[in-house]
């Protein structure tokens, strides 16, 4: 009979179905924040399996995390030959909270103890192994700390995230941050290495007088997850972003911005200067602007005051030919065949590489929802995704600019 705790798995997605993880937890007193890494990944699709220092045990019992995986705990090394088995049959291993000295052994190949005798036998498999260190500032900042950072960051199956500095200590990261970057790492590795991408998000702001201003309802939540996912997966990320509203985090590089006229002037910038080629515009810039911006907050007591639009600049017109652009269209349509003539009118009209399409008229995706459905079209190709979480549109959508990338560095 299945554990009632696997009930969780794939709550969220199905992105890790079939995959097997390994959470090793070491003596730390974030050890805690272990039991919620284990969960998230599991509400992602994952079977987790947990293992135990000696050390790590005197802090927390085994038994809670056998309630949070519902899978046996490895606390030792047996005549089961765990540390040959479990490296055979797990996709990736995950050493979190990893304490100086279970890192400082496996920089030195020292496996004195289970965690560093199933590394060393991931890594020999040619599999992934996370490290998320979390101790006080001085250990992390120490000479040590960064002779035995050095040595593992050169074993390419090693991806060291590194922790919050907050205060004097080095800290467990944000859950949300740690099971999105695994997740995409154990997925797609470091596939947009050597990318530079600069990504749009959220609305931008048009001000009448100080405190009103034209805009849109746009969460920023599309921008975030493509410029997140690009990250994890190895780009060189800037995010150009207006007000956001949105659940999910940035984690890359930022730029805020309010008006339409400074999102445009970031990202010629970043062009121009830092040889950024890839603009992503997910962003939702207002349209039109005010021609006279008031100084002083209109008194409503007032008369109704005549105003007069102009449209802003179409950030398209003024990157169109400098770099590899992708689109997208916004539309209120009946139907697909409608939405793709439109979208295949704008991509022509802005010269877009790829155009991103979908259907603002519908309430249970777009527009402050952290769901979307989406049509992608390219040169020579239609691709639909049907609704789902933007996160997984945003890896499915990068997985289409890299391809088409490609193409686009040989012509």
């Amino acid at each position: 009979m299945s554990h009632p705790s696997k009930r969780i798995i794939g709550e969220i997605s199905d992105e890790l179905k079939d995959k097997k993880l390994l959470l090793a937890v070491t003596a730390s007193v974030s050890i805690y924040k272990s039991i919620d890494l284990a969960r998230a990944l599991m509400r992602r699709g994952s079977e987790v399996h947990v293992a135990m220092t000696r050390s790590a045990e005197k802090m927390i019992n085994h038994v809670l995390f056998e309630w949070a995986t519902g899978n046996k705990v490895l606390t030792k090394i047996t005549g089961q030959l765990e540390h040959i088995t479990i490296p055979n049959s797990f996709d990736s291993m995950i050493i979190a909270p990893a304490s100086m000295n279970v890192m400082a052994k496996l920089a030195n190949g020292i496996t004195d103890n289970s965690i560093t005798l199933l590394a060393v036998n991931f890594i020999q498999k040619s599999k992934k192994v996370f490290i998320v260190p979390a101790m006080h500032l001085e250990m992390w900042n120490s000479i040590f700390m960064n002779d035995v950072l050095n040595k593992l960051r050169k074993i390419p199956e090693i991806e060291i995230i590194d922790p919050y500095i907050i205060r004097d200590v080095a800290h467990y990261p944000d859950i949300e941050y740690l099971s999105s970057r695994i997740t995409s790492v154990i997925l797609r590795g470091k596939d947009l290495q050597g990318m530079k991408i600069i990504v749009t998000a959220g609305p931008t702001r048009e001000y009448l007088d100080p405190v009103r201003y034209i805009s849109n309802p746009s969460s920023g939540t599309m921008g975030i997850a493509i410029a997140n996912e690009a990250l994890f997966r190895g780009a060189d990320v800037v995010l150009v972003h207006g007000p956001l509203n949105s659940d999910i985090k940035p984690y890359s590089k930022e730029i805020r911005v309010e008006t339409t006229d400074d999102m445009l002037n970031a990202i010629l910038n970043l062009m121009e200067k830092e040889k950024y080629n890839v603009v992503i515009l997910a962003g939702a810039p207002a349209d039109y602007k005010f021609k006279e911006i008031a100084k002083e907050k209109i008194d409503s007591h007032t008369e109704v005051p005549k105003v007069e639009l102009e449209k802003t600049p179409k950030l398209s017109e003024f990157i169109k030919n400098k770099g590899f652009i992708v689109g997208f269209s916004a539309e209120t349509v009946n139907s697909d065949e409608e939405l793709i003539q439109k979208a295949k009118i704008k991509k022509q009209r802005h010269g877009f590489n790829i155009i991103v399409a979908n259907n603002v008229k519908r309430k249970d995706i777009g527009f402050s929802s952290n769901y979307d459905e989406v049509i992608i079209i390219t040169n020579n190709n239609i691709v639909k995704i049907d609704k789902t979480f933007k996160t997984i549109i945003a890896r499915k959508l990068l997985d289409v600019v890299r391809e088409e990338y490609m193409k686009y560095n040989f012509q």
